[in-house]
């Protein structure tokens, strides 16, 4: 019950980063949740694999380098998607940022709320 609430909530966060940044474009809530699922997938999958590919310039950037495997992985999942565009890799910078920034706060929501149960 929690992954769905937690997907559902995710689609949610992005139709607002989209309605906060003009660089980032979904046209349906089905949209959103298309691209929450893929972009939670790309997390699970394929993100381990660039943190440990590129664990060198990660160190020497103090860890700033992991900001930009997230927006390559945003942007990745624009690519994959139809009615989910990002404009750019700085719309993709910006876009990641707000998405993780409210993914935060619905896991501590969820954390609070699920916990108590």
């Amino acid at each position: 019950m929690r992954i769905i609430i937690k997907w559902l909530l995710s689609a949610v966060a992005l139709l607002a980063v989209a309605y906060l940044y003009s660089g980032v474009q979904v046209n349906s809530f089905g949209s959103a949740l298309i691209a929450a699922a893929v972009i939670g997938l790309l997390n699970m999958v394929v993100r381990p694999v660039l943190v440990v590919l590129t664990l060198p310039v990660t160190i020497v950037t103090l860890g700033l380098f992991l900001f930009i495997i997230n927006a390559l992985l945003f942007w990745a999942a624009s690519g994959l998607l139809g009615g989910f565009h990002v404009s750019g890799f700085l719309a993709a910078l910006i876009g990641s940022l707000l998405y993780s920034l409210l993914g935060l706060l619905i896991e501590s929501a969820l954390g609070g709320l699920l916990s108590k149960r």
